[in-house]
């Protein structure tokens, strides 16, 4: 006979459900830290969604939401057949695939550069003065550009005029206006985007770096060969995300960086939805241009993340 002991406990085992409860109690502290976060994405990102149907009503501001028609399809045909909507649609995405281009690459050379450094004080202090420029406003980095480039007053136009050149207003001129918007959003996001692809390097073996460099493997190669690959799965994750942001223009830096002189080139959709949305009351345009714009973002995030898997087996899912 089997002592009490080496019996099977019948009914002692716990249910998924249990156990999921005991984990979640055993991370309480870390859940209620979660909870302020939680409440703010469903106040600003869920609750905003029932205002989505104003796209498919001829919405009037006295009858509210619930009172005012349905029409349907009939804003949307509206939208698309202004003339204005297309150059400002155009306008959003050049500017966007601008920023794709030249924007997301320079995170990860940078992170890369900040790597290779050894000394970790010198190391510190350049990471700190590239984080800075992201927790400055656009209103207050806007006014610091347009003086910088004041062909007037800035001290670009005088090297202009120091070499016997004639001053360029970069701001002013339709050819040069995306420019000044690629490169002045490309030093303010650089340094707080490379701190993902940092995180990642920190992640990455130590020992092959010492045997590549046992054989004799240069910088560079090490970076080709082990750096990159290793960091292969972050970078593409980030990809696939800034992807969905093609059409999504930088409201807060165009609005304050243009001026009449560019407003063909500078009035993208974001400018446009503002416009017509709180300017001239046109509510439903103005909600419809935004489902419009978030329907390409989730398609854009789904396509880039199609063709990841297919091509290297990385994706959000």
């Amino acid at each position: 006979m089997k002592s009490k002991e080496a019996q099977p406990a019948i009914g002692k085992k716990k249910s998924g459900f249990q156990y999921t409860l005991k984990q979640y109690w055993k991370y309480r502290g870390l859940f209620m830290i979660m909870i302020p976060s939680v409440i703010m994405l469903i106040i600003f990102k869920y609750v905003p969604i029932y205002g989505i149907q104003i796209a498919f009503k001829n919405f009037r501001l006295k009858a509210g939401i619930w009172g005012s028609p349905w029409v349907g399809l009939d804003v949307f045909r509206k939208v698309f057949g202004m003339p204005i909507f297309w150059q400002a649609f155009q306008n959003t995405l050049i500017l966007g695939v601008m920023n794709l281009v030249i924007g997301f690459p320079m995170p990860v050379i940078l992170a890369l550069l900040l790597n290779e450094i050894r000394h970790e004080r010198y190391k510190k202090t350049l990471q700190t003065i590239s984080y800075l420029p992201h927790f400055v406003s656009w209103i207050t980095l806007s006014g610091l550009f347009i003086t910088l480039l004041s062909p007037s007053t800035g001290p670009v136009a005088a090297l202009y005029r120091l070499v016997g050149a004639q001053p360029y207003y970069f701001m002013g001129e339709v050819s040069t206006f995306r420019w000044v918007l690629v490169v002045t959003n490309v030093w303010k996001s650089i340094g707080w985007g490379s701190i993902v692809y940092l995180a990642a390097l920190s992640g990455v073996d130590q020992e092959m770096y010492e045997a590549a460099l046992i054989d004799g493997a240069s910088r560079f190669q090490r970076i080709w060969y082990i750096t990159l690959p290793s960091i292969a799965p972050t970078v593409t994750i980030m990809l696939i995300l800034r992807a969905g942001s093609i059409v999504s223009d930088n409201f807060d830096q165009v609005f304050n960086m243009s001026n009449a002189a560019v407003y063909k080139v500078a009035n993208v959709l974001g400018v446009y939805t503002y416009e017509i949305g709180l300017k001239n009351m046109k509510y439903s345009e103005s909600t419809a241009i935004s489902l419009f714009l978030n329907v390409i973002s989730f398609a854009m995030v789904m396509l880039t993340n199609t063709v990841s898997k297919k091509v290297n087996d990385y994706g959000i899912w």
